[in-house]
């Protein structure tokens, strides 16, 4: 999927942010917007929203281990249950996490009004 993006003069310093982060992080600059873009909607999700958005587990699945987890299992991490059950793979646990990790602490970023 392509698209496009029209923004004004008063925006273009974005558009240099994103440049910015996009050689320090040694990715393409879709690659940092779409990353962007994940922490915004992810944030405050839970993990187990996240892997849903990600369309890995689906709200049957997901509900089917918070259940185990309450009943039998309440030391065990929800991640660890979905592993289990064949519903994702731990990469897939570990790239939810890096979403929840970098959203919570964007949430502690409050960034300076222009």
């Amino acid at each position: 999927m392509q698209s496009s993006i029209y923004y004004s003069e008063d925006d273009a310093y974005l558009i240099e942010k994103l440049e910015e982060k996009a050689m320090r992080e040694r990715k393409s600059m879709s690659a940092c917007l779409l990353s962007i873009l994940e922490e915004y909607f992810e944030s405050g999700s839970r993990l187990g929203e996240i892997l849903s958005d990600m369309g890995l587990v689906d709200r049957n699945e997901l509900n089917s281990c918070l259940e185990k987890q309450e009943k039998k299992e309440k030391d065990k991490k929800i991640g660890e249950i979905l592993v289990e059950e064949n519903y994702v793979r731990e990469i897939d646990i570990d790239r939810a996490l890096v979403i929840q990790k970098s959203s919570s602490e964007d949430n502690n970023f409050k960034p300076q009004r222009r």
